[in-house]
């Protein structure tokens, strides 16, 4: 990786975190970009379906289960739109779970870069296993 190419990661993965205030979520914010040819093509953040209340959280403070990633959130904004995700990288601020990368596979992402390493390894190892490269960068204040 150049050191060019480093600092543009870290710059997206930034806006990531700031994109993740956006979110109702209490328990954990999550901000998700998507960049392909330097242009930031879909966006997404963690929370409920359009036309939900923003709640996230049931009342044991337990996530709901149709609160949607924000990966999934960027990646079906792609869907609506007249853009596509091939070859694209992603910028997400927790590394994705393991529903997310089968999606990050579907939609021809060919870079994922997370900042927060998640308990659970699944999803970035399924994405290594794709053939995707996959790089944590930890963002430092």
């Amino acid at each position: 990786m150049t050191e060019k190419q480093l600092k543009l990661d870290k710059r997206y993965l930034r806006m990531a975190t700031i994109w993740a205030e956006n979110s109702y979520c209490q328990r954990r914010q999550v901000g998700a970009l998507i960049v392909k040819d330097k242009m930031i093509i879909s966006d997404g953040y963690n929370g409920t379906p359009s036309g939900f209340e923003n709640i996230c959280e049931n009342d044991e403070g337990l996530t709901k289960p149709y609160v949607l990633h924000a990966e999934a959130n960027a990646i079906t904004k792609i869907a609506r739109s007249m853009n596509n995700s091939d070859g694209a990288t992603l910028y997400v601020t927790d590394s994705p779970c393991i529903e997310c990368s089968k999606l990050i596979i579907q939609a021809g992402i060919k870079r994922v870069i997370y900042a927060k390493e998640y308990r659970l390894t699944e999803g970035v190892e399924l994405l290594r296993r794709a053939g995707i490269e996959v790089v944590h960068l930890p963002i430092t204040e």
